[in-house]
This record gives structure tokens, sequence and C-alpha cells, in this order.
């Protein structure tokens, strides 16, 4: 039986190449995220390759049309064995230019945006015994800088909700990764008017992304010298940081 993969945030960037890149493998792919016409392209081009595909559009920080999406693709494809909860919105918002929608805006996404995805999957998943799921984050939980800390600190509660989950389900048998890349070309980091280190593109990051949830990995960072100068760098004084931006 075809193995089912859902991917959150698929229309484009890394969930569009991470969707595409699972097909590959062998699953059939349930794509959802809000723009419809982006979605339907995707999955003809998951279907133009010989593979298996079905979407439904939803917010992911809207709890009712994420669990309808995943309903319809449910119904569409069968139970879900995969679940990449990797819809994310990174916006500026500095303390000292309030813009309080933008900032809920990344909570309801980044944060809630995985519990609810995961909880319209973990009952069945835990009733077979099985199943995989996958949260893509960031490495700007590890660091933030002035003006960026709200998309960080998404982020790290995001990390840590996580490692609660694994420790949670690990005795139903369902895997828990959590995926912390660092810069890959996207819609968002296309807004970025700062210097991206070690910058990817989003296929190079789907292929790496795939590998590590075949090896069900726990915690998967990369590049990883970037996760490890990101640690670096969190612990250097105030001033040395503001200096480095």
């Amino acid at each position: 039986m075809q193995r089912v993969a859902v991917v959150t945030g698929a229309s484009s960037g890394i969930g569009r190449a991470l969707a595409l890149e699972l097909a590959r493998q062998g699953y059939a792919v349930g794509l959802t995220a809000r723009r419809e016409e982006r979605l339907a392209a995707v999955a003809r081009g998951i279907e133009a390759a010989g593979g298996c595909a079905a979407w439904a559009a939803a917010d992911a920080g809207d709890r009712t049309a994420t669990h309808a999406a995943i309903r319809s693709l449910e119904a569409a494809l069968g139970p879900v064995d995969l679940l990449v909860a990797n819809a994310g919105v990174g916006v500026s918002a500095p303390l000292l230019e309030p813009n309080p929608a933008e900032y809920e805006a990344m909570v309801a996404v980044n944060l809630l945006g995985p519990y609810y995805a995961f909880e319209a999957v973990v009952p069945a998943m835990v009733a077979r015994g099985t199943g995989h799921l996958v949260a893509v984050s960031s490495i700007a939980a590890y660091i933030t800088a002035a003006g960026s800390g709200q998309y960080s600190a998404t982020k790290a509660g995001l990390n840590q909700w996580m490692d609660s989950v694994r420790l949670e389900l690990h005795e139903h048998g369902i895997a828990v990764t959590t995926i912390n890349p660092g810069f890959v070309e996207s819609e968002m980091t296309a807004q970025n008017d700062f210097k991206m280190p070690l910058l990817m593109s989003a296929e190079k990051a789907a292929g790496l992304m795939a590998n590590a949830i075949r090896k069900k990995k726990k915690v998967y960072d990369f590049p990883w010298r970037m996760s490890i100068a990101a640690r670096i760098a969190a612990r250097l004084p105030d001033w040395v940081r503001r200096r480095l931006g």
C-alpha cells in the first residue's frame, strides 16, 4: 500500500520542493496551503512525473480549515503516514514599531499551525501504532537579532514543544522530527535585505530534509556550520552582537 505524506505550506519554497521530493520517493502526497492555483500546479507537476497527489486549500493558522483540509486529503489518498508541518511566516516586528497583527499571525502559523495539523492525524496514528510527525522550524530558534525576536520566539517555542511531543508519543510508535534550516531560497527570504550566509536552493534543502525524515532523526539542523555559528554567536557579549547586526 502506498505511503501517504501531507505537507503544509506546500505551494512554494521548501514545502513545494519537499512535496516533489517525497513524491519521487514513492509517497502519495497531500498538499495544503492558502493559494489554490499554486497547489493545483504542484499537484499537476507531481502527477505529470507519474506520482499521486491531492490538494486542499487552508490557512495553517486556522484550526477548522486545517482539519477540514486534512480530512479531505485523507479521503482522497488514505490514512496519513507522514505529516510535515512546514507552513511558516516571518516578518520584522520591532517593539518600537508595534504591529500586533503581524506578530499574532506569526504565532498562529508558526506555533499553533503545527499543533492544529498534528492534532488532526495523531489519534489515527496512535490507533495504528505508527506514524511520523515533522515540523520545519529554523536555526533562528537558536539566535535572534534586534527587531526579529518575535519570529525567533515562535521557532524556539516550536522546538521546545516538539521535544515534548517526541517524548509523549514515543510509547505509541510515532516518530517525531524537528528540522531547523538555515537560509533557503523562498519568497520569504527573497524579502530579506541583508546578507544570508550559506543560502541554498529549496531543492537542495528538500533533499537534505527528506534524508533526515527517512532516517527519523530527532533534530536535524542544516547547514551544520550555520547551526554551530548561531549557537556560538548567541553566547557572545551584547556589544559584539549589536555590531554583527
